[in-house]
């Protein structure tokens, strides 16, 4: 894939995005973009948004909520799908954070990895919303990056590093969310393939 070719095509592709669409990870503090980035996975943004808004009015800090009984925040997030497994993992992870690193989440993917239930789509998506160069690899963006011609890989970590090798740094942390919301915004595959053609961006 030509580099000119995959920008002007994110380009194309970021002005028909709605700006003001929330994501999963459009939060004002760094412990509720980590928590609600994890608890995203396999879970619809809306869902995600609308959970994630009664967790922080339960709990206003990190700190309440590495102290909050694990049963409790199993019932606060039970629409989430695998919420038993997030509510241990939120837990854990708060409980870690607010211990051993002072209430301040690392901003290393490695230590962020080391994060119980952070994977390296969360840990990306963390970091791109903190302003660091980083492309978190999610369903919408391995599928569009490949039928845009990005990469030919179906692994995740695999289509981040052709992602990185194929976009100049500055544009690795608007990748995700332009592709999370055109994927919202045209919701089958069908519709997203008719858009994209109609744009020029796919052949």
């Amino acid at each position: 894939m030509d580099k000119k070719r995959a920008i002007s095509q994110l380009k194309k592709i970021k002005k028909l995005t709605d700006r003001k669409m929330l994501l999963a990870a459009d939060w004002k503090k760094p412990w509720q973009v980590l928590i609600s980035t994890m608890l995203s996975a396999q879970t619809k943004d809306e869902t995600t948004i609308r959970i994630s808004h009664l967790l922080y009015r339960k709990y206003g800090s990190l700190e309440k909520l590495s102290k909050a009984r694990l049963s409790d925040i199993k019932k606060v997030i039970k629409p989430v799908n695998f919420y038993k497994t997030k509510a241990g993992n939120i837990k854990k992870t708060a409980e870690i954070i607010t211990g051993e690193y002072n209430g301040k989440i690392p901003h290393e993917i490695n230590e962020l990895l080391k994060l119980p239930g952070v994977g390296r789509k969360t840990a990306n998506v963390f970091l791109a919303v903190s302003g660091k160069p980083a492309i978190g690899v999610d369903t919408h963006v391995a599928y569009l990056a490949q039928i845009l011609g990005w990469t030919k890989h179906k692994d995740k970590h695999k289509i981040e590093q052709d992602l990185e090798n194929l976009f100049p740094k500055r544009y690795w942390i608007s990748i995700n969310y332009a592709l999370v919301r055109f994927g919202r915004a045209y919701k089958t595959r069908k519709k997203q393939a008719d858009k994209l053609r109609e744009i020029g961006v796919l052949r």
